[in-house]
């Protein structure tokens, strides 16, 4: 995990090229105009960057969740933060790649491999929080087909997907247990409401309604037994990928202030100079690194199928991933003085997204109470 394979740092190379075409002014302008990244997006699903993690047999790259949090990190570290990697690759396509029925599996990941498909996940509710044991959306038999009713939040990408990955609740027995329906976004019955975020993003968060969502019973991924096994094999994904764009957005900022306190002068000579202006910069990239580093390990141990290891460790690494990067942030902004507030130096828009990155997709607290119960031994606290 300390060093890249050939193919990986090609991979790197190529992504961060690819990145750096486009770039964060790209990425700001498509954000502030209501507009998706629809090019980079294309070229990079075209490039087989997207489906890096899908198999071979399906026209993926046949590789893990490693090859896909490289190209999160180096997208993001290319000032490109790409949320619906994390939705559609990393959570929707590991989930049907694992779970899903042969014929789902030939019917959806061709197009999660091109990148000619993207779809949603919606797992959040607005009186479940951090619990998930209280999800109310549920779906009931009606025939061969199945109804879906509930209310989601703060959904990425909808407007942008022709599916919806929904987790609702569906009786087996004395028991509602989770399972996961590919829902169309056209679907009668399903409305979609945006929610105005303080965060410059080109991907939109939702509010979802459905009511006696009419789905078909191949809509079910995998079965109904395979409900939680198949919500679990993707909740480690997503932290890891938030993990690594995380990472990237970090880096990014980092860039940028350095290149800036580098040039800057200042009473005859660079800002850099002064302890106080490079200490805090030294500081946040050791925690980077720090953040890179369990990164690394916990994309290593999913690929490795350590599931139990890879909870800990993708939890670990979301939780210092997402603290580092809202410290490098607010520290480029910080030495940039007044420039960094402006949007031509390019950093005060990665604030609203990083400062989220500590609360979704799962928060630091709910992580604490997880660290100190499955790693430390304590009694549950929730």
């Amino acid at each position: 995990m300390f060093e890249l394979t050939p193919q990986q740092a090609d991979l790197r190379d190529a992504v961060s090229a690819l990145g750096r075409r486009y770039g964060h002014e790209y990425f700001v302008s498509k954000a502030k105009s209501g507009a998706h990244t629809t090019e980079l997006w294309s070229e990079a699903g075209k490039l087989g960057y997207l489906g890096v993690n899908v198999p071979e047999e399906y026209g993926g790259g046949g590789g893990g969740i490693t090859e896909l949090a490289i190209v999160c990190e180096e997208l993001a570290a290319a000032g490109c933060p790409l949320l619906l990697l994390v939705v559609s690759p990393a959570i929707a396509a590991t989930v049907i790649a694992k779970h899903g029925t042969p014929d789902q599996r030939s019917a959806y990941l061709p197009g999660f491999a091109d990148g000619s498909l993207k779809v949603a996940f919606a797992i959040t509710e607005p009186d479940a929080g951090s619990n998930a044991h209280r999800l109310a959306t549920t779906a009931r038999r009606d025939g061969d087909d199945w109804l879906i009713s509930g209310r989601k939040c703060f959904i990425s990408g909808v407007d942008e997907a022709a599916y919806v990955l929904v987790v609702a609740r569906v009786s087996t027995g004395d028991r509602l247990e989770p399972a996961l329906f590919l829902v169309p976004t056209s679907s009668p019955g399903l409305q979609a409401s945006k929610l105005e975020m303080e965060i410059v993003s080109p991907e939109n968060q939702w509010l979802l309604y459905l009511d006696e969502v009419r789905v078909p019973a191949d809509a079910l991924i995998g079965g109904v037994e395979a409900g939680l096994p198949a919500l679990f094999s993707g909740l480690n994904p997503e932290r890891i990928t938030v993990a690594a764009m995380a990472a990237g957005t970090a880096r990014y900022a980092l860039a940028r202030a350095s290149t800036y306190t580098a040039t800057r002068q200042v009473w005859g000579r660079p800002i850099g100079a002064h302890q106080g202006v490079s200490h805090p910069l030294a500081h946040a990239a050791v925690q980077v690194e720090l953040a890179r580093l369990m990164i690394a390990k916990a994309a290593a141990l999913y690929d490795a199928g350590r599931d139990v290891e890879a909870g800990v460790a993708a939890n670990m690494a979301k939780y210092a991933a997402a603290d580092a990067a809202a410290l490098a942030v607010d520290t480029a902004i910080q030495v940039h003085g007044g420039n960094g507030m402006t949007t031509d130096y390019g950093v005060a828009t990665l604030l609203g997204a990083v400062r989220a990155g500590r609360i979704a997709p799962v928060s630091r607290e709910m992580i604490l109470n997880f660290v100190a119960q499955h790693v430390l031994d304590q009694p549950k606290s929730y």
